[in-house]
């Protein structure tokens, strides 16, 4: 595991040789939904040694309809997502969305996450460099795992060589999404840390009702899939009740089946580890 994955779950007991998981609620809705999340995701991964990576947007930029829920205020969502973590000892991800929102995300959270439909936005991505904060960069819906390779350039190029890259499947058509597994050992040529995204790449986006679908029933075989093809993490948008959801709801798994799942794929992945030590 690189040198700055090691450092951002020093405060965690975990096996080294397991994925590590980013997951949460898809937006900041309340205090009460993400100490709930956090806290219960928190203890499935200390008895599953699976490293934990807090992940709640604290604004939606990215919405089909301009009726939809985008927050619950910039200060505030960074506030909690803050104190998230550092009531559970769990480091915290965010999404942000252009360059000046960086510096004003970068105090609150461990890494800093640019969203798939920009991550070709250079000054973006310098911006967010210069925070010194890791960077998740998730791979456009338009773009191979090789061409990645220019994302991590620009952010280590700007002196930032804590990079991170979440497949999340290509467009297929107007409406759906494909995943290429293929992408995953392609990018990890590019000498990073490779997360799929696992609840993303079951969207369905572009929708007539000006609400995204999705396929969540099929979350689990996105997730043995990529464990099988050697990602370092996973990505996985969770809610105690998806429907009520205020964003993304189509797609997030029912926290309540998280423990299970995660469960199944820390044995999928000790048993390719052990088939490679034969």
């Amino acid at each position: 595991m690189q040198t700055f994955l090691k450092s951002l779950f020093r405060k965690q007991s975990y096996n080294e040789k397991n994925f590590f998981l980013l997951a949460g609620p898809c937006v900041i809705e309340s205090e009460a939904l993400v100490m709930d999340v956090a806290g219960r995701i928190s203890e499935i991964c200390r008895n599953l040694e699976i490293p934990y990576v807090f992940k709640s947007s604290y604004r939606k930029a990215n919405r089909t309809s301009a009726l939809s829920f985008t927050g619950i205020g910039d200060t505030a969502a960074l506030e909690l997502l803050k104190k998230t973590g550092e009531t559970f000892s769990i480091p915290t991800v965010t999404d942000i969305h252009s360059a000046d929102e960086a510096a004003m995300a970068a105090p609150y959270a461990d890494i800093l996450q640019i969203p798939a439909f920009l991550c070709r936005q250079t000054d973006l991505l310098e911006a967010a460099a210069t925070t010194g904060k890791i960077i998740n960069v998730k791979k456009g819906q338009f773009v191979s795992g090789p061409a990645m390779k220019f994302a991590v350039e620009k952010i280590v190029a700007a002196g930032n060589d804590k990079v991170m890259l979440t497949e999340r499947g290509n467009s297929f058509g107007y409406t759906d999404l494909v995943v290429d597994y293929r992408n995953i050992p392609w990018m990890q040529e590019h000498g990073v840390p490779v997360v799929m995204d696992c609840t993303h790449s079951l969207q369905q986006p572009n929708q007539s009702s000006g609400v995204t679908g999705g396929n969540p029933q099929l979350i689990s075989t996105i997730a043995k899939a990529a464990i099988a093809a050697g990602a370092d993490g996973l990505f996985i948008e969770t809610h105690p009740d998806p429907a009520t959801a205020k964003s993304d709801g189509a797609n997030m798994l029912r926290l309540d089946l998280l423990e299970g799942l995660l469960t199944q794929l820390r044995d999928i992945r000790q048993v390719i580890a052990m088939q490679k030590n034969a």
